[in-house]
């Protein structure tokens, strides 16, 4: 039993080796000031960071992507967690065939919907706004399903005793069912954060100004800028800066994913 559990955690330790050793590279590079994927004569400086600072607006780009994720992430995690909960514990008309449809959704390819949407933002003057990059991300399909799930599960006891002591279905719900849902909702906002976070074609296609772009954008035109030579400090400088966001999220929102769903709130 020791030696078997010995096995498994090296081989845990060498799976998150590898898969930390190529961010561990990128930070390296993005301080060297060689500038070249090599560690020959290498010194920390922080001038590749400077000089994409100097370079594109990185700040801007960067504010932009913090407006675009977090009002999407908290739009999504709303509304899914509202229609999660209406389609798990409410009983109402055609309720099986609405959640059909939602579920529809989910097997249809993003790509397919760019182009209907480009056109609903252009006759809704909102091409090149916030309101265009944020609005496609409030709903998904994904989100109202998780969340149905999550809540399909939810103790009956509990929801019994809120009605014994007068809770209303709204009072059930943010009261009750939201804050034994955080580890279900953490998820759904991690997801929704770092696929926000990441987005480039959505973005690429629906603005037009440089002061609209996204920090994804931002690094494409910032490599498409150097053509030819690449500048590699320059440009993992540039990746380091998309990618810690995204790290601290997780990192932040990690104690809520390990929680017991609903230890200690029922005494069978």
């Amino acid at each position: 039993m020791l030696s078997r559990k010995f096995i498994l955690h090296f081989i845990l330790i060498l799976t998150a080796i590898g898969m930390l050793f190529p961010f561990f590279v990128m930070v390296l590079i993005s301080l060297s000031s060689s500038n070249e994927l090599t560690f020959s004569n290498f010194s920390i400086t922080a001038s590749n960071y400077l000089h994409v600072f100097q370079a594109i607006p990185i700040t801007k780009y960067f504010i932009n992507s913090v407006i675009v994720s977090v009002f999407t992430t908290i739009g999504q995690v709303f509304f899914s967690t509202l229609a999660g909960y209406a389609f798990a514990r409410l009983n109402f008309k055609y309720k099986n065939i609405i959640f059909f449809t939602f579920l529809i959704t989910m097997f249809i390819p993003p790509q397919v919907n760019i182009i209907p949407l480009f056109f609903l933002m252009r006759e809704l003057h909102l091409v090149d706004t916030y309101q265009a990059l944020i609005l496609p991300g409030l709903f998904g399909g994904f989100g109202v399903f998780m969340m149905r799930q999550y809540f399909l599960g939810f103790s009956k006891e509990l929801e019994d005793a809120a009605i014994i002591d007068g809770c209303n279905k709204f009072q059930m719900f943010f009261k009750i069912a939201m804050p034994l849902a955080m580890p279900a909702i953490a998820t759904l906002a991690i997801f929704t954060f770092i696929t926000s976070w990441n987005s480039f074609i959505w973005p690429l296609i629906v603005t037009n100004s440089e002061s609209m772009r996204t920090l994804p954008l931002g690094l494409a035109i910032f490599k498409g800028s150097y053509r030819e030579i690449t500048m590699w400090g320059d440009l993992f400088a540039c990746s380091v800066v998309c990618a810690v966001p995204t790290i601290l999220i997780f990192l932040l929102q990690k104690k809520y994913l390990i929680n017991d769903v609903l230890k200690g709130a029922v005494k069978e």
